[in-house]
């Protein structure tokens, strides 16, 4: 296939280029709860028109002053906000080091900008949109109210939408030891997705339309 003819991400998705996103966090209120880690992978095109994921960045968040940190959420998670080697950045810092590899891929990409695909992708986004807000951060590169869901994409797909679940529907290795890490969370979810939209590209490809009208014409009419 020549390159000129190559498909483009940016066709695809309507001009947006699909980065999974995964947050920890101290709890369930995106205004009021700290925000503890944040991983995200950006989705990539080959020349077959298939996805695939990116290699991951990823960050440790060090709590917003006043931040609430919820006993449960941290026992699920695993995380102590207080632990010497998290290597933890400020909000701003944070965002600005997952940022600058999206902002990069958008270009390269030649799309207007990123959307964030999430295993209940309302509460990544509302996560973000809040770090946003609170560090006044202006040039964010993804949309503020689109996304992908995987959950949705999952339950049509396999019939399922606990992640776990979902991961192991489509063949996918899924550890559950390792379940609440932002990284480990993104890159199955990124799997997810990049599995799903590439069965459906499968099986468009096996239900395209001859090249020529006329051959879905009865021999009469052709």
């Amino acid at each position: 296939m020549p390159a000129s003819d190559s498909p483009r991400i940016a066709e695809r998705f309507r001009g947006f280029l699909p980065v999974v996103v995964d947050v920890e966090t101290g709890g369930f209120d995106s205004e009021r709860d700290a925000l503890l880690e944040i991983a995200v992978c950006v989705v990539t095109m080959d020349a077959q028109g298939f996805v695939h994921p990116a290699p991951i960045v990823s960050t440790h968040v060090v709590p917003f002053p006043g931040a609430n940190l919820d006993p449960r959420a941290l026992e699920i998670t695993g995380i102590d906000p207080d632990h010497p080697f998290r290597n933890a950045l400020e909000e701003r810092a944070a965002l600005e080091h997952v940022f600058a590899p999206v902002r990069k891929a958008v270009r390269e990409a030649e799309c207007q900008r990123a959307i964030l695909v999430g295993h209940n992708a309302a509460f990544d986004l509302g996560f973000l949109n809040a770090a946003l807000r609170r560090t006044g951060y202006k040039r964010s590169p993804f949309h503020p109210f689109s996304n992908f869901d995987t959950v949705t994409l999952a339950g049509l797909a396999y019939g399922q939408t606990v992640l776990g679940r979902a991961v192991a529907a489509a063949g996918l290795d899924w550890d559950g030891s390792q379940a609440h890490s932002a990284v480990y969370d993104t890159e199955r979810t990124a799997e997810l997705f990049c599995r799903i939209v590439n069965r459906w590209k499968q099986l468009e490809d096996a239900a395209a339309p001859p090249a020529s009208v006329e051959a879905w014409l009865p021999a009469e009419s052709a």
